[in-house]
């Protein structure tokens, strides 16, 4: 089950869509890998891992939004937030590790490309590098998972989320972003049963997932 609120903090102008052909393929790429009708592959990881590492040096200045308005709306409508540690995943060069790391008593931020995670130095205090599809984590060891413009892998998610947890799902650029799943996909795709509560905030949207068994 997915409920949808009315958005309250709203669009500016100047959203930075990137080209919608390079877009649609991505998000048709994380579609099918989260239903699993796509295997995520070695290849692929270093093919992901390699430009993100080449990206790294300026990611700040031009590639990211500068808007953390996903996150924020997320945190503060998104329902209760169980306590205890929180999986960033994608964490990139840690701009919105800081308004995890106030919430939250532990924050681990997590990314394919070494050298996104040495740009974040500063930023977070605890960086691993490490396949989202293989998480070096022990069995509902994270009260809250936070996705931000991340590949769903639904099976790991799952497993490494307590019982109680919570799933955030953020994109940047909502539907216009390159990985964009919504509410009722990132549901399905997830073992088990789930309900979710979605909007959008800014430029982006994001989900706060709960399993209900």
């Amino acid at each position: 089950m997915t409920a949808t609120l009315p958005r309250v903090l709203p669009s500016p102008d100047g959203k930075p869509v990137p080209p919608p052909g390079t877009a649609e393929a991505f998000r048709a790429f994380a579609r099918d890998l989260a239903a699993g009708r796509r295997p995520w592959t070695a290849e692929a990881a270093q093919f992901i891992a390699a430009q993100f590492d080449q990206l790294a040096a300026h990611w700040d200045t031009t590639r990211a939004t500068g808007r953390d308005d996903p996150v924020r709306d997320a945190l503060v409508r998104g329902g209760s937030m169980p306590q205890g540690p929180c999986l960033e995943l994608g964490s990139g060069t840690g701009l919105f590790t800081p308004i995890l790391t106030a919430l939250f008593p532990q924050v681990i931020s997590m990314d394919l490309s070494m050298r996104m995670l040495q740009q974040a130095n500063g930023r977070s205090s605890r960086r691993v590098r490490a396949d989202a599809s293989r998480l070096p984590l022990t069995d509902a060891s994270v009260a809250v998972i936070a996705a931000i413009d991340m590949l769903l892998f639904p099976a790991e998610t799952a497993r490494v989320l307590a019982p109680d947890g919570a799933l955030l799902w953020i994109n940047q650029l909502g539907c216009d972003g390159p990985l964009y799943l919504p509410a009722a996909t990132v549901v399905a795709a997830l073992p088990g049963t789930w309900q979710a509560t979605e909007s959008e905030a800014g430029w982006g949207s994001w989900a706060a997932l709960r399993r209900t068994r």
